[in-house]
């Protein structure tokens, strides 16, 4: 097969070619134009998709998992609906939009409650399962140790402008920049009470952030002290817990969906 890696091919016009199987990855596409093109069985993770216009499509079968801002489909916004159907679901989810310091601390006590569920559920199965992936997205104990990383991100390196807040389990996202003495290690395969123990020290850094907050604290502005948005120069309190709450929020749906596959 061909390799363009690092190559310019800006501008470029593809006619009657054969992509098919193609891998497009820190690629631009941006202005592309795709016209009278098959994109059956495409497979599109971490993209950004801002002002994509589409017209003349054929959608017999399409799938959407994501952060929605504005998504019209023949004239009609249905991310009001979407969200709506979402939260009469599931409705603890509308508590992941907290506007007071007691908010915060009901969304989070919430998440406390349903990943208990969620871990249960995990130890029922084997140990290895636990690192197993499901449609090549992280195996359980990957999310967990993400997840640390959001809050050492957010919380520890946000909000405590703590420059060092990493643990050794740690797992950026898979598209993070590679930083020097950031933890990322895709090989190591801890226990579950490894990285629950990693979890628990880290929520209990979260709640002495919450014991100590009020309303006024949610609006104070905060810098990031590792390199991590450190181009950030509007952060707030109250952002970065929102952050972390949509993260863990999301990861649990995420986890929850791989168990099922997993427990057969």
């Amino acid at each position: 097969m061909t390799d363009f890696t690092e190559q310019d091919l800006a501008g470029a016009t593809f006619r009657r070619v054969n992509l098919a199987g193609a891998t497009f990855r820190e690629a631009r596409l941006n202005d592309a134009v795709l016209q009278d093109v098959d994109l059956s069985g495409t497979r599109i993770r971490a993209a950004y998709l801002d002002g994509v216009r589409m017209t003349g499509v054929e959608v017999p079968d399409l799938e959407i998992y994501g952060e929605l801002g504005r998504l019209l489909v023949n004239g009609v916004d249905v991310v009001p609906l979407v969200e709506a159907e979402l939260d009469r679901r599931t409705p603890e989810r509308a508590l992941m939009r907290p506007t007071d310091a007691d908010g915060f601390r009901e969304a989070f006590g919430v998440l406390d409650r349903l990943w208990d569920g969620t871990v249960e559920r995990a130890r029922a199965l084997p140990p290895e399962s636990l690192h197993e992936q499901v449609a090549g997205e992280w195996s359980f104990t990957e999310t967990l140790r993400h997840l640390g990383f959001a809050h050492a991100c957010w919380v520890g390196g946000v909000v405590l402008a703590d420059p060092s807040p990493w643990h050794p389990l740690d797992l950026p996202w898979d598209e993070a920049p590679t930083v020097e003495g950031v933890p990322w290690d895709r090989d190591v395969r801890p226990t579950l009470d490894e990285v629950l123990a990693v979890r628990a020290a880290r929520r209990a850094t979260v709640a002495a952030v919450l014991d100590a907050l009020d309303d006024e604290g949610l609006a104070r502005p905060v810098t990031s002290a590792t390199p991590f948005m450190a181009d950030a120069d509007s952060l707030t309190v109250a952002q970065c817990l929102r952050v972390v709450l949509n993260e863990e929020w999301e990861h649990r749906l995420y986890a929850e969906r791989d168990l099922a596959v997993l427990s057969g």
